[in-house]
């Protein structure tokens, strides 16, 4: 017998519309299962049942006195928790972090859009430190830990969302993404994560950062939530700097994700461009399935050369560790910080005003040639991470933070040179290891072009349907 968490979330909005179950109802459950499962999967940071249950019943009562039920949001009174790097007013955020703490009074732009489509807030999801890590592990709340098998990480920043997503806890989540921070969890959880081009989600009014990397997007088990959960994300506000073309009339993600595209044409590459490493078999696996399978789907598929240098590595940290001054420490509190916070930090103070500007400028004409070389490609075809899943605490290097800090490298690089580019690319899991380990590959649209990566993975999805696998939590 099925229970409401095998319900894709379009299946628990459909619902609610058609009063067979209530947003209350729906709410209530995934609670308890957070209350069951949180501290051993460390999936939030804060947990807020007074909000979500307000929220729920805000939506029961919009839905009874709805008369045309097309007017509700398509995730109309659905469960969608909120990464600790965004503010939700009144709810505390922490940023991952025991050194900073703030109860902010206004809500960002994102979490507007979400009150907007009457979704409800279960809680704030679990981050590392000021979203500076591949891996979830912080001073603040215990480690976020991988459904699949609970020795491993559900990967970083935005890993409480996708141990959230994986196992159950909520359908969809919002997640952000400045150097692969939601398709990596998304990867090693077996989810589909898409990190959307640079404007179609608003940062506002106050995430935006140096260098334009970070984005909002969403983490699901299926291409249709996730498509589903960016028609009601996105959209820009009047003081946005970087505003997506609008989609066409009468076009929807959603709509995007439910119908196959036309040929494809298809560039493939799997040389790691953030350092120099191999690239593991399973993940190589993965890469030659997905290309194998697209070509049965009637795409052409090409290889192509990576579009990347390696010394853009170094502008990339440049940039990287400025970012980790924009949060505010108190100096005599810098000294608690993570080993990491603190190295990146220091980094980010040697960093001089031209180092900055040549490090921003290099990014910014790098991803102009790297899109001009793949001009020809509808989409590009890489490996989501060189690595299969990594172990809690495998990455992370408390004496030696700049070795830390490599062994991220290593881990995932093929994500955040798209972070640069403000390309649209996915994560979708296509392959599994002998024990059971998810292991995704990454799709790669032209700039703003998330509709064709939707209507690709989608389609990918219908051909090797991957949502009735099940975690060891769930």
């Amino acid at each position: 017998m099925s229970v409401l968490h095998d319900l894709t979330a379009l299946e628990q909005a459909q619902g609610i519309a058609a009063r067979e179950i209530s947003s209350v109802e729906l709410t209530e459950h995934y609670l308890a299962r957070t209350q069951d499962h949180n501290a051993k999967l460390g999936s939030f940071i804060t947990v807020t049942p007074e909000l979500a249950l307000q929220q729920a019943q805000v939506a029961d009562e919009i839905v009874a006195r709805t008369t045309d039920l097309r007017e509700l949001s398509v995730l109309h009174g659905v469960v969608v928790p909120v990464k600790d790097l965004n503010f939700v007013s009144g709810v505390h955020c922490s940023f991952g972090s025991k050194v900073f703490g703030f109860t902010p009074p206004i809500d960002d732009y994102v979490v507007t859009r979400l009150r907007q489509g009457n979704t409800v807030m279960t809680g704030k999801t679990n981050t590392p430190e000021f979203g500076l890590a591949c891996y979830t592990e912080n001073q603040v709340t215990n480690p976020a830990r991988n459904p699949w098998d609970l020795d491993y990480s559900a990967g970083g920043s935005s890993g409480g969302a996708a141990a959230a997503v994986a196992a159950g806890l909520a359908p969809v989540a919002q997640g952000s993404d400045g150097g692969g921070s939601i398709r990596i969890p998304a990867s090693v959880c077996g989810l589909v994560g898409l990190k959307t081009s640079r404007g179609r989600i608003s940062n506002g009014p106050i995430r935006d950062g140096v260098g334009d990397l970070g984005v909002n997007g969403p983490l699901a088990r299926t291409v249709a939530d996730a498509a589903a959960l960016l028609d009601v994300m996105s959209g820009h506000f009047d003081d946005d700097p970087f505003v997506a073309p609008p989609l066409d009339a009468g076009e929807t993600f959603l709509a995007a994700a439910r119908r196959d595209p036309s040929k494809l044409r298809i560039g493939r590459y799997c040389t790691p461009v953030i350092t120099d490493c191999g690239v593991d078999a399973e993940c190589m696996a993965a890469y030659e399935h997905a290309s194998a399978l697209l070509i049965e789907l009637g795409h052409e598929v090409d290889d192509v050369p990576a579009p990347f240098t390696a010394d853009l590595a170094g502008a990339f940290e440049t940039v990287w560790s400025s970012l980790a001054l924009l949060t505010p420490v108190p100096p005599e509190q810098e000294s608690e910080l993570m080993p990491l916070s603190q190295w990146l930090r220091a980094r980010g103070r040697e960093v001089t005003g031209g180092e900055l500007a040549s490090a921003a400028w290099a990014l910014r004409n790098a991803s102009r040639m790297a899109i001009n070389a793949h001009r020809d490609y509808d989409v590009i075809l890489t490996p989501a991470l060189a690595q299969t899943p990594r172990l809690v605490g495998q990455l992370l290097n408390e004496a030696e933070p700049a070795a830390d800090f490599e062994a991220q490298k290593r881990f995932t690089p093929f994500t955040a040179p798209y972070n640069m580019t403000g390309q649209p690319a996915i994560s979708v899991p296509l392959h599994w290891t002998a024990m059971s380990m998810p292991i995704g590959v990454q799709l790669v649209g032209r700039p703003f072009a998330e509709v064709t990566i939707l209507s690709l993975a989608g389609q990918l999805e219908r051909a090797q349907p991957w949502a009735h696998r099940r975690p060891v939590i769930w």
